[in-house]
């Protein structure tokens, strides 16, 4: 029985352990006040937490007395990444200098929208960059980038919303309170940013070793550390990342360490990896998660299955009927991929939502395309080609019922 019971409490010791390891991969931050038991579970595997995630990707764990934070650096920049709300690059030069303007107001300190756009219009101005409150689009990102700010909890509104302000000419005002977390949500530099010549240096993958073990370490166990870690950081933030899409060294080194990979990645988010012709892919085996997850509750994933499913149909019927390149990926037409959507909006369309029954095939082609290439299962080469990747195809959506598939 004692036993038994040990065996019971490390197996609830290590669901407590990835349970926290996914928030921390998948949340910008956990705050105490919000998720107490997930923030103490956090505390509670701090240094096997913070020395996993130093050693195999090169991220720093941030603990205080109100939250944790993870601060994570891609291996690899994907459009995906953005910040879905934002429209332009305006939108994410305000939600800096937010930040800034924020960084200077001490904790719980009240202050009104008014001050805060005016200091932030003087400041662009010292260096001839020039904001206009009185243009709407101009209010409007700015309003784009508040709301940001709240959603991250960085910015508390007593009284007052942003997008009256932005809808009626600034006229309107809001009431806000500062927040300490606003000093982290930039991510930390070892060194002045006026110190790094390129973005390369900013995102470069470092050795985790204390600085006496690394004056020691030579060039060569150097670039291996670095290679880990992008790849580490590549298999834990992108859904497929296929062995084509890995530099010579790293794709030598994903093969070679392949079970030593696999068991890392299980053992720290319980994600299960399979080795495929066309690359290593690592899934999660239950419904919901922390991670962002394919298929998403949207329509449009709903739609790429069931393209799948009809492209595999059609490959079945007539083998060879899509050209193949030496990587394994099919390769069609812009005109045979809005084809295929065609039939199936023929054969199904009268169960797809009506804003889906109404859009046009060419609309709708773009939609999917940009589905595709968000989870990294095609992309347009050019206008007239369509490339679509292996993992995308070991997909079938199909409706189940009598005579659907016939």
């Amino acid at each position: 029985m004692r036993r038994r019971g040990r065996v019971r409490q490390q197996e609830q010791l290590q669901a407590e352990f990835r349970q926290a390891a996914q928030a921390l991969l998948n949340r910008h931050w956990i705050r105490k006040e919000k998720d107490p038991e997930l923030y103490l579970a956090v505390k509670h595997q701090y240094e096997r937490l913070r020395d996993w995630f130093h050693e195999h990707a090169g991220f720093s764990l941030i603990v205080t007395r109100t939250f944790v934070k993870l601060e994570k650096i891609p291996g690899s920049f994907q459009p995906w990444m953005r910040i879905d709300s934002f429209h332009s690059p305006r939108d994410y030069a305000l939600f800096t200098y937010g930040l800034w303007y924020m960084e200077g107001r001490n904790e719980s300190e009240q202050f009104l929208l008014s001050e805060m756009v005016d200091a932030i219009r003087d400041h662009l101005l010292s260096s001839e960059v020039y904001l206009d409150w009185t243009l709407y689009e101009h209010r409007l990102s700015m309003a784009r980038a508040l709301k940001k700010l709240r959603e991250l909890d960085v910015l508390v509104v007593v009284e007052g919303e942003e997008t009256d302000w932005a809808r009626e000419g600034g006229d309107q005002n809001v009431l806000y309170e500062a927040s300490p977390l606003a000093r982290y949500v930039l991510r930390r530099f070892p060194k002045e940013l006026m110190a790094y010549d390129s973005m390369e240096e900013l995102i470069a993958p470092t050795v985790a070793l204390p600085e006496a073990e690394y004056a020691t370490l030579s060039a060569g166990n150097s670039d291996v550390q670095a290679r880990r870690q992008t790849i580490f950081r590549r298999l834990m933030q992108e859904p497929v990342v296929y062995d084509w899409q890995w530099t010579d060294e790293e794709k030598r080194y994903v093969q070679i360490q392949r079970s030593w990979l696999i068991d890392q990645m299980r053992t720290m988010f319980g994600l299960e990896g399979r080795r495929f012709r066309e690359g290593l892919v690592f899934t999660w085996t239950e419904l919901t998660g922390e991670m962002d997850l394919f298929p998403t509750l949207g329509s449009e994933s709903d739609l790429m299955m069931l393209l799948a499913g009809e492209i595999r149909r059609m490959l079945f019927k007539t083998p060879g009927f899509f050209e193949q390149d030496e990587c394994g990926n099919l390769l069609l037409t812009r005109t045979d991929f809005e084809g295929v959507l065609s039939r199936l909006k023929g054969f199904h369309g009268e169960y797809w939502s009506k804003a889906y029954r109404e859009k046009t095939t060419s609309s709708l082609a773009d939609e999917l395309l940009q589905h595709l290439a968000e989870w990294n299962f095609g992309n347009v080469d050019d206008p007239h080609t369509i490339r679509l990747y292996p993992a995308f195809m070991r997909w079938n959506g199909i409706y189940n019922w009598k005579g659907a598939n016939e």
